[in-house]
């Protein structure tokens, strides 16, 4: 029902920052959770962030948590995921995604963006 366009990605050096951006169509963005999701080459899609439909509630992958910070501006229909402190390790595909909170976390989304790719590399 909603459909997710990514943006923000890039090339940056280790130790770099960079803020991805999900922007969503229609007035229902705010009643979806929302999530962050990777895929490096020959690896499984992986979690990394998501957030309640209304902010209120956020939780990360140990492997990103305390450098990335999941957020959405439900007035703009847009989410966000700042990306600091990054590493080597982080490059992939970045995947935003729509649905149920629960159903989120074990990658059970309603709608998923294209993907924007981020390389860490020096």
């Amino acid at each position: 029902q909603v459909q997710l366009v990514e943006s923000g990605g890039g090339l940056v050096a280790p130790g770099g920052s960079l803020r991805l951006s999900c922007a969503a169509s229609g007035r229902t963005f705010s009643y979806y959770a929302m999530g962050w999701f990777r895929q490096a080459p020959g690896k499984e899609r992986e979690f990394v962030a998501r957030i309640s439909s209304s902010g209120g509630s956020k939780d990360y992958a140990d492997s990103v948590k305390g450098r990335f910070t999941i957020s959405r501006d439900n007035a703009k229909n847009t989410l966000y995921l700042r990306m600091n402190n990054l590493k080597p390790d982080d490059t992939a595909v970045y995947y935003c995604a729509a649905g149920e909170m629960d159903a989120i976390r074990w990658s059970r989304a309603r709608s998923w963006g294209q993907g924007t790719q981020v390389t860490v590399s020096s």
